[in-house]
């Protein structure tokens, strides 16, 4: 089978070298199984697309540009919540910690935990984009020589078995900063962290950022930038389908457009056409647009702290603590395993 199998582990997957300092452990998707999700979410009575394909080499820079939008408060506002407490997180995780990062992106956030940290033993950036986790790894492995660096290329949302000398590890944190558990919805939600909790054992903990729920005209800007980086990396998207899998989308025919729907908490991220048309994947499948019809490419709910604690707690994790910014835009939750 292809390297999508999601329960392929460090013992049955070779390990590429990617650079003198490190090597990677490859398990990204294939484009079969981009394909299928492709096809079985255009095929859907409502259309809809994976918001995890947003992260090709594109996507991923358009996100950096993205988290730097003055519209776009939650990178800020989590970097000013973590100077401020880093001291006391560092000093509740201890020493010789390893730190495991699903869907690492560049990483900014995460340089700062690790300055913190008292002699971290290792550091594990999870990513789908490839050739960003190849070169922020290699940043990484330099700027921090007595740090072992064990890059995966994955989909962190498939169940997958960490590298042995992670598993071994005593001390164990999973790093999950901006607002990336919105993009699940609260079920899917609770399966992850269930998952991770599961993965960790008895010592784990969790440092992760959630969203709170706010002013609709705040949390809709976010969404709907003025010079439209957002709207480029919705479209990035159908982009990265022509490439990939042959699909003929006009990038022209279809506009971005978001929205916040406060009775379930989640902004929803759209591609709607512009005009009645018809779309072929790969040679093969054909899908009909009407005027208007949309395809929705992502979800992201805001949680209420309480709300969150009681959706992590149902995955089996404790709250230690949890922090915001003075205007209870953002917050970041420490959550350690529950003992039975």
């Amino acid at each position: 089978s292809g390297k999508n199998d999601p329960m392929k582990t460090a013992d049955n997957i070779q390990r590429h070298p990617a650079s003198p300092e490190f090597d990677l452990l490859d398990l990204e998707p294939d484009t079969d199984t981009l394909l299928a999700d492709v096809i079985a979410g255009l095929s859907a009575e409502h259309k809809s697309l994976p918001s995890k394909y947003f992260y090709d080499q594109r996507g991923a820079e358009l996100f950096e540009q993205i988290c730097e939008l003055d519209e776009y408060y939650p990178t800020r506002t989590e970097l000013q919540i973590l100077a401020q407490h880093l001291p006391a997180i560092a000093d509740r995780l201890g020493a010789n910690c390893t730190v495991i990062e699903p869907g690492s992106g560049s990483g900014i956030k995460t340089r700062l935990l690790l300055d913190a940290l008292l002699q971290p033993a290792a550091y594990v950036p999870i990513d789908v984009a490839r050739q960003q986790l190849i070169a922020y790894a290699s940043e990484l492995a330099l700027d921090f020589p007595e740090l072992a660096v064990l890059p995966v290329c994955a989909d962190f949302s498939h169940p997958l078995e960490w590298p042995a000398e992670v598993q071994a590890a005593p001390n164990k944190l999973i790093y999950f900063p901006g607002s990336t558990i919105g993009n699940f919805a609260p079920e899917a939600a609770i399966g992850l962290l269930r998952h991770w909790r599961e993965g960790l054992g008895e010592d784990g903990a969790l440092l992760i950022g959630v969203d709170l729920k706010k002013d609709r005209r705040v949390i809709e800007a976010a969404y709907n930038d003025e010079q439209g980086i957002t709207a480029e990396f919705n479209l990035n998207l159908l982009r990265r389908l022509n490439r990939e899998l042959g699909a003929d989308f006009d990038l022209n025919a279809f506009e971005h457009y978001a929205d916040y729907d406060a009775h379930t908490g989640a902004v929803r991220m759209w591609l709607i056409s512009k005009r009645e048309q018809q779309i072929q994947i790969n040679g093969s499948s054909h899908f009909d647009f009407e005027l208007d019809e949309a395809i929705c490419t992502e979800h992201s709910y805001k949680y209420s702290i309480e709300d969150f604690t009681a959706l992590a707690a149902k995955a089996g994790w404790t709250s230690a603590t949890s922090w915001t910014d003075a205007e209870s835009k953002f917050s970041l939750h420490y959550l350690q395993t529950a003992r039975d």
